[in-house]
């Protein structure tokens, strides 16, 4: 689970979730435009896939290779995990 929030502590990873969220299934250049078009961040390529490693490594994106092309899906449920973790219950006004 620290990983999880390890990766979640980067505003750039969190860039990329919230891109595969609105469309899964994207490549490494896919992304790139996006962080750069829609965020005006200009990352290299090998930072993009550095920080597509982390996410990878806490279970929040899979990949899946076509050829030589290789996609980058979003996996909610090591979010759910958390959440799961610390129920929240109704606060009863005092």
């Amino acid at each position: 689970m620290a990983d999880v929030f390890r990766a979640l502590d980067d505003e750039t990873r969190r860039l990329v979730l919230d891109e595969l969220s609105v469309r899964d299934g994207q490549t490494l250049f896919e992304i790139c435009s996006l962080l750069t078009m829609r965020h005006g961040l200009s990352l290299t390529r090998q930072a993009v896939s550095q920080h597509l490693g982390v996410l990878e490594s806490a279970g929040l994106i899979v990949t899946e290779r076509h050829g030589r092309a290789k996609f980058h899906y979003f996996n909610p449920e090591p979010l759910a995990q958390v959440t799961d973790r610390w129920p929240t219950r109704k606060r009863t006004e005092q």
